[in-house]
């Protein structure tokens, strides 16, 4: 009697969704050898075996007289309901799910007590609070819930100001990343005395802040679709080298693609573009290129093409050593979107200094890395800059010497 009424009360399939759905491992005895889930009406066949009924009822239904998971012929086709099996599994998902529910109501309880906490300390019981809150965000899903169902955030962000420290700047702006922060609240961050403090932070905070500012300013530009003049603080310079500091960290690779994702945002504005050429941001990048996972190195060769659409830009790549043949390698290597932004890099120098440009990139292998591009399956406008650039590099060169750079054999010419 009792366990009717606990199924009653309780219904099998919603707690195995709760339960799987934060990732507890289910005992095998308990899943089903069909669909590999947990069973809601186990029944076993006269092999023994024990399956899911839907699945087993399917299984036959399409004339297999056999059992899946030993395939013995059938003596007997009856499906016997497995009672005990499936007062186990009804009381493991229960025994889990009211421990989930505890967990998930003290995570609850100890955001909100973090709330109250933070409306009436200051100092370092505020950072402390902060540094507990953000933690707890981190862990759990739920506290961030809780802290929007509160509407908390608008809270929150109000402790960034002009006299806010580093140490609360820092674990407020680690807090805000994890949401979406909808527009008010952007624009709200957009307030001159809060940008200034999350650029102060992009160039003095840990790794970790540094990583949370230009996450949270990705956030403002991109969520908050603000005008020119809200957004005229990415032009700051103390902003840009500040990102290209965290760029730089190859210990991280986490960081260098956190700063070349925001890199490449603040890219679109023509005067950002001028002063990162201006700070040295083209020749920090193109050394960074060998490094670089081919995420990172899309990005950068992104960044470093529209660089080149500048006059100081191209004179800027044309003067980094050994630019050519670096950027000759990257053809034809990662992706069509890597070769079609090298392609323009390349392009660029050549429009610059066409002699010296295509005399060094055929003697790095230029010709036979266009070839390749022409007779792949790349996009036909890669298809035909690579073959103007082909011709325009043969200008410098006799036919036979070309060939012979291109390796190619007296058939293929």
């Amino acid at each position: 009697m009792g366990g009717a009424k606990e199924e009653k009360a309780l219904d099998l399939k919603t707690l195995i969704c709760e339960v799987e759905s934060s990732r507890i491992e289910v005992p095998s005895v308990f899943i089903c050898p069909i669909s590999l889930e947990a069973m809601e009406d186990p029944v076993t066949l006269c092999t023994g075996q024990t399956y899911e009924r839907s699945n087993i009822l399917k299984w036959l239904s399409l004339g297999h007289n056999t059992c899946p998971t030993t395939m013995q012929d059938l003596w007997d086709d009856t499906l016997t309901p497995n009672a005990t099996l499936r007062h186990l599994i009804l009381k493991w998902f229960t025994r889990h799910y009211s421990a989930l529910t505890k967990k998930l109501h003290d995570v609850q309880g100890a955001a909100l007590r973090l709330l109250d906490t933070l409306r009436t300390v200051k100092g370092q019981h505020r950072v402390r609070a902060l540094k507990q809150l953000r933690h707890l965000l981190d862990c759990h899903v739920s506290a961030r819930v809780t802290l929007q169902e509160h509407h908390a955030l608008p809270f929150i962000s109000s402790f960034l100001g002009p006299f806010t420290s580093h140490a609360v700047g820092s674990e407020v702006i680690g807090i805000l990343v994890n949401f979406d922060l909808g527009l008010e609240i952007t624009r709200n961050l957009m307030q001159p005395s809060k940008v200034s403090l999350l650029v102060d932070l992009m160039n003095e905070g840990t790794l970790q802040t540094k990583m949370n500012c230009a996450k949270l300013i990705q956030m403002l530009l991109i969520e908050g679709n603000a005008s020119t003049s809200e957004t005229d603080f990415v032009s700051s310079l103390s902003l840009l080298v500040g990102l290209l500091r965290l760029v730089r960290d190859k210990k991280h690779p986490t960081s260098v693609l956190t700063g070349l994702v925001l890199l490449k945002t603040v890219c679109s504005r023509e005067s950002v573009r001028s002063s990162l050429v201006r700070i040295g941001a083209v020749p920090q990048l193109i050394q960074l290129l060998p490094t670089l996972n081919n995420e990172c190195l899309e990005i950068a060769l992104h960044i470093l093409e529209v660089l080149s659409t500048l006059p100081e830009g191209r004179l800027a790549l044309k003067d980094c050593p050994n630019i050519i043949p670096n950027v000759v390698k990257l053809l034809m290597r990662v992706s069509e979107s890597c070769t079609q932004f090298a392609l323009s890099i390349l392009w660029a120098i050549y429009k610059l200094a066409p002699q010296e440009c295509a005399s060094k990139a055929v003697e790095a292998g230029l010709a036979p890395k266009l070839l390749l591009v022409i007779q792949s399956g790349c996009n036909p406008v890669l298809k035909q800059k690579s073959a103007e650039f082909l011709k325009m590099c043969s200008l410098d060169y006799s036919t036979g010497i070309l060939i012979s750079k291109c390796m190619l054999t007296a058939t293929i010419q």
